[in-house]
């Protein structure tokens, strides 16, 4: 029974999050086997920039296994859910690491297609950058559309020009919309990728980035707060004391703030980080995934409110 009053909803939760959409569109729970093709970025190899984002070690989370063929990672991800979940459990292949459209066509069609042809695979999630859309790479993820239940997942971080300079992101949000339009005109799934707590962001720069991405009205977003690395140069930047990371008050405040301006039609798949814990610096508040969501759950209740109730069409 639904108790939310948010229309995509059938329990307490007042935005629509990804198990919802996956139950809905499968009937069925999904999990997501993380690959690693040990592709780069054009703001690491010098293309645009060199060291990357700032707040980036190059990493896909938990379980990678670089070095092995897609398959291989694909078998061995297998083995890790069914163990879990049982043999008969369906996965998303996600090309989470680096920019995964950066690579010669030839070697994208070889991941992207190893992938699809593996049993429980039921879709591709593929984490990319707008700058790295050519024709040719979009007319291969519209195939791959017609095909799979693909989604584009693409780093907005910001929609302020200045913060996406400082993180040395090398990717102007210009870029960025030129990119997502492209994949938008071909009726790509494309998945927005937000973090909160840049450097110097303020709350209400913040928000001014989940009302830019409503406008788009975009088929999913990623929330995330900002986590400070282990070897990344982010890391030397907060050990030096030069920006405060929110508090998860503030946090679970801003978030419920971006939900209600974001349509009721897009998908929340993640709301706060779920990254490798043994790296993680700061803020140690966001180890605690549960209670986090705990937190923005009986925000937006305190508050009656729910993702949508604040969204303008115009």
């Amino acid at each position: 029974m639904n108790k939310s009053p948010f229309i995509y909803s059938c329990d307490n939760k007042r935005y629509y999050t990804l198990n919802y959409y996956n139950k809905n569109k499968f009937g069925q729970k999904i999990y997501k086997a993380v690959i690693d093709c040990d592709f780069t970025c054009p703001n690491i190899d010098g293309t645009k920039g060199v060291g990357g984002c700032i707040f980036c070690d190059g990493g896909s989370g938990y379980f990678t296994h670089s070095g092995l063929t897609v398959k291989e990672q694909l078998e061995a991800e297998h083995r890790r859910i069914a163990k879990k979940y049982g043999d008969s459990a369906e996965f998303i292949a996600y090309f989470q690491a680096n920019t995964n459209t950066y690579a010669p066509l030839s070697v994208l069609k070889e991941c992207y297609y190893s992938a699809i042809g593996f049993p429980n695979v039921c879709g591709l999630s593929i984490g990319t950058r707008a700058d790295c859309l050519s024709e040719e790479v979009v007319d291969l993820l519209y195939s791959l559309s017609l095909q799979t239940n693909l989604t584009v997942e693409l780093g907005m971080q910001s929609c302020h020009d200045d913060t996406l300079k400082l993180i040395n992101r090398c990717c102007t949000h210009e870029e960025f919309l030129r990119g997502y339009y492209k994949l938008k005109s071909k009726g790509i799934r494309v998945c927005l990728h937000i973090i909160n707590g840049l450097p110097f962001e303020t709350s209400e720069m913040m928000l001014e980035t989940a009302v830019e991405a409503a406008k788009m009205e975009p088929d999913a977003v990623k929330l995330q707060m900002l986590h400070v690395i282990r070897g990344t140069r982010l890391e030397k930047m907060y050990r030096n004391g030069e920006f405060q990371l929110l508090s998860r008050d503030e946090y679970i405040n801003i978030i419920v703030k971006q939900l209600e301006v974001l349509p009721a039609q897009t998908v929340i798949e993640r709301i706060t980080g779920d990254g490798d814990k043994s790296k993680l610096i700061a803020p140690m508040w966001s180890a605690d995934k549960i209670a986090v969501l705990g937190g923005i759950d009986k925000k937006l209740a305190e508050l009656d409110t729910w993702q949508s109730r604040l969204f303008y069409k115009k």
